[in-house]
């Protein structure tokens, strides 16, 4: 039984009018921090659940004008939920503080460097080298929170990083570094960097990439000897910057051109390996390797355009595909291959398989406008697509696949994301067997508070950063 939900901020509840599709349904605000002990279980948690999971999304702090802003610039807040001995101890919903948080409630201004652009990360939050992280691309710097979710500080990595990071580092399962493609328009308007984090959460080598313009490079992906450019045609428009027609001033080029390049891990930005793909958009890769005859293996999501039409979000072009990518370095050609005619989006793999061949992929069904649905199962040995539905008015966002510690097989874990249930404008944490997601969910956690549509997170175990009993 969960008991009486403390709040903790609550934020101005008016609202700007007119609405736009980013600030209806699931995706308006929430304006209350929250905090609810003993959370109701139905079901049974698996006791390998020992950690939190968290989830990062744009929620703005203030009311936002529905004609300009874009939804990937409000303010972060991470939800979370801790679970241990199959319970799930508490609920947390916190704002990543930035000059705006810290503004609105009084509160001290966040320590740390800023670098001139003081933005609450809002887009993903992990776990590395024993602290919790807040990330977001575009130049600003990761903020470090506490376990209890509060901001303690905005941190490049103890002086280490030399502009801003990215919101989808890939860690590599063979050495434990993490490998990142950032980006800052405002300051790297011809370049963008490889940077590598290593095990200690310091950055131990930057790589200048030259580029023929700035493109908005949202993801990356590793293979065991390249890391993986995706230079695609959405790029800074600057009428959009100086106009004031979105907060976030990037849109579709299609002279630009779209092409991926092959960076290898060890090398420099002349030994990069560039190769023309079609006109296309790609948030987020699934996983990518190199198959036995040296080629790159790149599953993805792919989108026929974006931010042509719509300036304020992803929803409003082209609707996700789950594709498959072979690109040779020799001849520097890639075959493009449809892998399943539904729209996915979020896609997933096993983490002890970044940067090697896999077999199961995990992703989210989506609807018009984005609308999440159904989690699916894509065996990628004999092309067949299983998914879970929820069921009516009830979609997951992403989910992160935890690994059984008793298992042997590539797909013996489980699944575990928030599920909003649009008949009861509610959300639960919800708990899928991966290896049948034909079956009921494992447990389901219902939360005293909407989860908001959000972007990316990721299972926290305890051993991987302690909770403050452990300390």
């Amino acid at each position: 039984m969960t008991e009486t939900a403390e709040t903790v901020k609550t934020a101005d509840t008016a609202e700007a009018q007119p609405r736009s599709n980013y600030t209806e349904g699931n995706f308006a605000r929430v304006t209350t921090e929250l905090t609810a002990f003993d959370l109701e279980v139905i079901g049974e948690i698996p006791a390998a659940f020992e950690g939190r999971y968290l989830r990062n999304g744009p929620n703005p702090v203030v009311p936002t004008d529905p004609a300009t802003s874009h939804w990937f610039t409000g303010t972060g807040m991470v939800h979370g939920v801790r679970l241990r001995d199959g319970r799930a101890e508490w609920y947390r919903n916190r704002w990543v503080r930035g000059h705006e948080v810290t503004e609105t409630f009084g509160e001290p201004p966040v320590p740390g460097p800023s670098r001139g652009l003081d933005f609450s990360p809002n887009t993903s939050v992990g776990g590395y080298a024993g602290t919790t992280w807040a990330l977001v691309e575009a130049g600003a710097l990761p903020a470090e929170l506490g376990y209890e979710l509060d901001t303690v500080c905005r941190n490049d990595f103890l002086g280490t990083l030399q502009t801003g990071f990215t919101a989808h580092p890939k860690v590599d399962p063979a050495t434990g570094e993490m490998h990142a493609i950032c980006y800052a328009w405002q300051d790297l308007l011809d370049h963008i960097e490889y940077v590598v984090v290593g095990t200690d959460g310091q950055v131990r080598k930057t790589v200048d990439i030259p580029l023929g313009g700035m493109s908005m490079i949202h993801d990356m992906s590793l293979t065991e000897n390249y890391a993986v450019v995706y230079d695609l045609p959405v790029t800074v428009d600057l009428d959009i910057a100086l106009s004031g027609k979105s907060s976030f001033p990037f849109r579709w080029d299609p002279d630009y051109g779209a092409r991926v390049g092959l960076l290898p891990r060890d090398g420099t930005a002349d030994e990069i390996i560039w190769c023309d793909v079609g006109l296309c958009y790609v948030f987020h890769p699934l996983n990518a390797y190199e198959d036995d005859d040296g080629r790159v293996v790149l599953d993805l999501c792919r989108y026929d355009k974006m931010f042509d039409r719509d300036l304020l979000g992803p929803a409003g072009d082209s609707k996700p595909t789950l594709d498959r990518w072979i690109v040779d370095p020799v001849s520097r050609r890639v075959s493009e291959q449809r892998v399943d005619d539904r729209f996915h989006e979020f896609p997933q793999v096993r983490g002890d398989r970044t940067a090697r061949k896999h077999r199961f992929g995990y992703t989210v069904g989506v609807a018009d406008g984005l609308i999440p649905g159904a989690n699916y199962k894509v065996d990628y040995d004999t092309g067949i697509a299983v998914f879970h539905n929820h069921g009516p008015g009830r979609g997951s966002g992403e989910a992160v696949f935890v690994p059984d510690p008793d298992g042997t097989a590539e797909d013996d874990g489980w699944l575990i994301s928030f599920i909003y249930d649009e008949t009861t404008n509610g959300s639960e944490l919800v708990i899928l067997d991966a290896r049948d997601l034909s079956r009921a969910p494992v447990a389901r956690v219902p939360l005293p508070q909407r989860v908001p549509y959000g972007f990316h997170g990721n299972w926290v175990p305890d051993e991987t950063v302690a909770p403050p009993e452990a300390t």
